[in-house]
């Protein structure tokens, strides 16, 4: 059912959860003159924004009533679940006429059950639309966004998207902008345990391997995971949260499963990951992989080449 807006007046924007990239998302809002109400679980995370002119409200019910679209930007999808359908949830101050958009990560499946549930329960309407970009790109302003939910309310959410995106793509109904952030994810941990796996190779042949990204650059090799943590990766610089990463190849995993789809590298992936987690290594994100040849900086091997001819 179509949750179309038909009034001109100015929409009240709500966004809940400041983390590290639902805060610099938020910001942007602010600073592009929408009105903003935030709320937090920690309330201190929201005081750079009352600083700036935002209003702070004391529940996610009470940011559903007093807002006409509200953001929101948690962990995974139980902590989704509890923000809008717990105590004093979204869901508390829902009604016909506000717009849910979730910018999470979430299950596909569990986005259009939730969605459903809500906008049965008072008329709410939903939109995913997960981003992809980091904290650097939402600080840009140069994410991309791939939504999925009706084209009126795709297209109603899409003004304060642009505030934090370089680019909002419509990608079908409920459910299909998570289903493309998995799609964006395999790409992403596919893509950085091969890199790894090429660095410690070219290490081992003696080539320094924190060059190689400068060396790939404008070649077909060439790309934005390379680029951002081929380096950090060979310098043994573990940013990121390796149980993050997991959740996300298990959601993953679990579409290839429900949808039949043969996903053979992705479980390779998926098995290196719970390896080196169970190992303790939690942290890393996406370059975690590289933990399965070094610990710290990736050296070169000095050696003329001689003994590879003996």
């Amino acid at each position: 059912m179509s949750n179309a807006h038909h009034t001109t007046k100015r929409e009240r924007i709500g966004f809940a959860g400041l983390g590290a990239i639902g805060a610099p998302m938020a910001m942007r809002i602010l600073d592009a003159g929408h009105a903003l109400r935030v709320f937090n679980r920690t309330p201190s995370k929201a005081a750079p924004f009352v600083q700036k002119g935002a209003s702070l409200a004391g529940s996610a019910a009470e940011l559903a009533r007093e807002c006409d679209i509200v953001f929101l930007c948690v962990s995974d999808t139980a902590a989704v679940e509890h923000l809008v359908f717990g105590p004093a949830g979204l869901a508390e101050g829902g009604r016909t006429g506000l717009l849910l958009v979730d910018l999470s990560t979430i299950h596909p499946l569990a986005t259009r059950e939730m969605a459903a549930r809500l906008e049965k329960l008072n008329g709410t309407a939903w939109v995913d639309a997960p981003v992809s970009g980091g904290p650097a790109g939402a600080r840009a302003g140069t994410l991309a966004v791939m939504a999925g939910g009706e084209e009126s309310n795709v297209e109603r959410a899409r003004p304060v998207l642009m505030s934090f995106a370089g680019r909002v793509t419509r990608m079908g109904p409920v459910g299909c902008g998570m289903a493309t952030k998995a799609c964006n994810q395999m790409l992403n941990y596919g893509t950085g345990a091969v890199i790894a796996e090429m660095l410690n190779f070219a290490a081992s042949f003696g080539i320094d391997p924190a060059t190689i990204p400068e060396a790939l650059a404008g070649g077909f090799a060439d790309s934005n995971v390379l680029r951002h943590y081929g380096k950090a990766m060979a310098e043994g610089s573990y940013k990121g949260n390796s149980l993050t990463a997991m959740k996300d190849i298990d959601i993953i995993l679990d579409m290839g499963r429900l949808t039949g789809s043969a996903m053979p590298v992705t479980s390779l992936v998926a098995s290196f990951f719970r390896l080196l987690i169970a190992q303790g290594f939690t942290s890393g994100g996406l370059a975690t992989p590289m933990r399965l040849y070094a610990q710290g900086p990736l050296q070169p091997v000095v050696d003329t080449g001689q003994s590879l001819l003996d």
